[in-house]
């Protein structure tokens, strides 16, 4: 005889961390896919019809086709020097004995957390048409071309990536078990063979993931290419021209070159993230490489080697800083002290620096309330719904700030919510950017927290709620807060997204650098660039504090 048995019934608890889950959804839903469901609707629309002229224009063209050559070409070489550039430093550094190596990090985290139009700026007062060092070169008789151009963008690129690279780099060669190297030289495998044919093999992963950072970063910047390319256009540009040009907006168009910039990012995260589970390597990692120490004369040159990539790399920011407080006569700097670009600047543009750190500020406490709360749900409160905002919430790791940007014009230009040309569209725009680094360091920090901990609040009687805000959320706080910082300065620094979103009265520094450079006012931006410099020194030292001194990792 059959013995039915009653079907368990899904029983759908309504507490607390369940609003939170499906709060998050729903703000995840208005403030990020329904501005890109909107931009996709947009790129098939044509004259009031539903086609694809648009994106049969885009490859039809050779003025939209060029662009994504050109941003494939100046991405893909920014990676390979990086790489070239990264891989042996950080083999330098973590494997022989280097003086100030806390230094030379900090110095390295600092060039990676300046905004790379900064960079752009810095080199153009170096080597654009009248910069000092194209004069010097001139005058002595060497003939030299400007910095301006696809070799331009490269090589601001390059020293200002290439410490991703290192960052991972380093940290994946500290992990790698020593007998492993030794086995391989015990078969006869010595100096750079043993390298390439055993150590860069395992730390390939963490390497792609690096690498996949550098040609992101390249491919979505804004700033940079508008800066030094004079006339070479590519994607990020193109999107923005068509999005607010004098001839008139073509929202359709920007639509389908940004569609067409995401598809390419978020396919790149994918394939990434397939070849390196093909490529997993499991290590003990019991036995870490030993520090050799080196004799004088190779530790000299070693020393010299890293010294010179750290300096040239940090040229902009001093450059930055020193030409701020030096006179200027038009865009001609004088050879005499003067603080005079200040005393403009905070005449001029008071308000753009206020609004810089009141929205920066603003985005910061929500992103560490969502930090906190969402991390919990997704590591903790673990199902389906909580595994797909999670993977929502990470779409912006992947999507350039310009897109982002006329995402949210598209969405909310009109009634009922028309945020279009307000401060609140700024916020939401930099909290959606830059909320998947807090998530990120909110959910690392909380794996590290053993459930026993809230296990024994709550078996004293301390209700599950009140046990996360008294201790679960006191005990991320540290790490959620260096998270935090870190986004903050890349807030403030957010050029691309703050462009295509910004009037008048909300304008920010990054705004006003851009807008100096452009009107060749070189004093006044040099002063505004050192605002956000000196900001970005204080976080990190900052970060370096509340991590114990652990520095910056990732």
């Amino acid at each position: 005889m059959a013995i039915s048995v009653p079907r368990k019934r899904f029983k759908f608890r309504l507490d607390f961390w369940t609003v939170v889950t499906l709060v998050s959804l729903g703000l995840v839903m208005i403030l990020l896919v329904y501005p890109l469901f909107n931009i996709l609707i947009t790129s098939f629309i044509s004259e009031g019809k539903w086609d694809i002229s648009n994106y049969q224009s885009f490859f039809k063209y050779k003025h939209y086709y060029g662009a994504l050559f050109n941003s494939f070409l100046v991405s893909s070489l920014t990676t390979l020097f990086a790489c070239l550039i990264g891989i042996p430093l950080a083999y330098v550094m973590t494997r022989f004995n280097i003086p100030f190596k806390g230094l030379i990090n900090i110095l390295i985290i600092l060039t990676l957390l300046s905004p790379p139009f900064i960079g752009a700026y810095s080199w153009i007062l170096m080597m654009g048409n009248n910069g000092f060092i194209t004069r010097f070169l001139n005058e002595i008789g060497i003939p030299f071309k400007s910095i301006y151009g696809l070799h331009g963008m490269v090589w601001a690129f390059t020293m200002q990536f290439y410490p991703h690279i290192y960052l991972y780099v380093s940290g994946a060669l500290k992990t790698v078990d020593r007998s492993l190297e030794e086995a391989s030289e015990n078969l006869g495998i010595h100096g750079w063979r043993r390298v390439c044919r055993v150590t860069l093999p395992l730390i390939l992963p963490t390497l792609s993931t690096g690498a996949l950072m550098v040609f992101m970063a390249s491919f979505a910047d804004f700033g940079t290419p508008m800066l030094l390319g004079q006339g070479v256009k590519v994607l990020p540009i193109l999107a923005y021209e068509e999005f607010i040009s004098e001839m008139g907006t073509n929202p359709a168009m920007a639509s389908t070159i940004s569609m067409i910039l995401l598809l390419i990012t978020t396919s790149l995260l994918f394939i990434q993230r397939y070849v390196i589970s093909k490529k997993t390597f499991g290590m003990s990692s019991m036995r870490p490489p030993a520090v050799v120490k080196l004799k004088r004369p190779v530790r000299i040159l070693a020393t010299l080697f890293v010294a010179a990539i750290v300096l040239t790399s940090i040229i902009p920011q001093a450059t930055v800083i020193t030409t701020s407080f030096i006179k200027t006569n038009g865009p001609v700097f004088t050879n005499q002290f003067s603080l005079d670009s200040y005393k403009e600047v905070l005449y001029r543009v008071p308000k753009s620096i206020l609004n810089t750190f009141t929205y920066s500020s603003m985005a910061i406490v929500i992103m560490v309330a969502a930090g906190l709360l969402i991390s919990y749900v997704v590591v903790r409160r673990k199902s389906k719904l909580t595994s797909l905002l999670d993977s929502l919430i990470m779409i912006p790791y992947v999507m350039p700030g310009t897109v982002l940007g006329i995402s949210l014009i598209i969405a909310f230009n009109k009634p009922p919510i028309a945020l279009t040309g307000t401060w609140v569209i700024l916020v939401i725009a930099y909290v959606v950017r830059k909320l998947p680094y807090t998530l990120r360091s909110s959910t690392a920090i909380l794996y590290q927290i053993d459930k026993s901990v809230e296990e024994a609040s709550i078996s004293l009687g301390v209700p599950p709620m009140k046990t996360f805000f008294k201790t679960t959320a006191i005990l991320m706080l540290p790490g959620v807060m260096s998270g935090a910082i870190l986004s903050w300065v890349t807030t403030i620094n957010e050029l691309s997204s703050t462009i295509v979103l910004y009037y008048g009265a909300t304008s920010t520094i990054t705004v006003n650098i851009y807008s100096e450079v452009i009107n060749a006012n070189f004093g006044t931006a040099a002063a505004l660039a050192s605002i956000l410099s000196l900001s970005t020194i204080i976080s990190l030292l900052i970060v370096n504090k509340i991590s114990g001194n652990r520095g910056f990792s990732l």
